[in-house]
């Protein structure tokens, strides 16, 4: 009799175990690499957006997810864990001062900024999620850009 209700509760709880661990969404890692800097100064800000509209976002209240890393010989890197499948973009600012926010001269950041999918940003190139987005449907890793204007 004992016996029995070992293996009925050891049937139970593997089938328990099993079927949890199938209803658990898949998660990916996304690592963002930054290269040529222009200087080794405060750290790297890399701010993760998940949503239509949510960039830009130039006092960094709209992120999904949002993490600072030093910066060594020039490169910074992050990475992101436990992601859940679908669309993100990336912003990028070289926090110089590390303060969080974009330090700006009259109009324009004197700060290095980026996003994911620019080589540039200007009045015809403005940043948009749309443009700035791109899949997650597996383990990634993308290089941004960092623009000195």
């Amino acid at each position: 009799m004992k016996v029995s209700i070992i293996i009925l509760l050891t049937l139970g709880l593997g089938f328990f175990l099993s079927s949890s661990s199938e209803s658990q969404p898949e998660a990916y890692s996304l690592t963002v690499k930054v290269e040529q800097l222009q200087n080794s100064k405060g750290v790297v800000q890399f701010a993760l957006y998940n949503k239509e509209g949510s960039i830009p976002d130039e006092d960094h209240k709209n992120y999904y997810r949002i993490e600072k890393a030093k910066i060594v010989n020039g490169k910074s890197e992050i990475t992101f864990n436990n992601l859940p499948k679908g669309k993100y973009a990336v912003n990028i600012l070289h926090d110089e001062n590390n303060n969080g926010k974009i330090d700006k001269g009259l109009l324009l950041p004197k700060e290095g900024v980026g996003f994911s999918n620019y080589q540039s940003i200007g009045l015809t190139n403005r940043p948009n999620f749309k443009k700035a987005s791109f899949e997650l449907s597996a383990d990634k890793t993308i290089y941004v850009k960092v623009i000195y204007l």
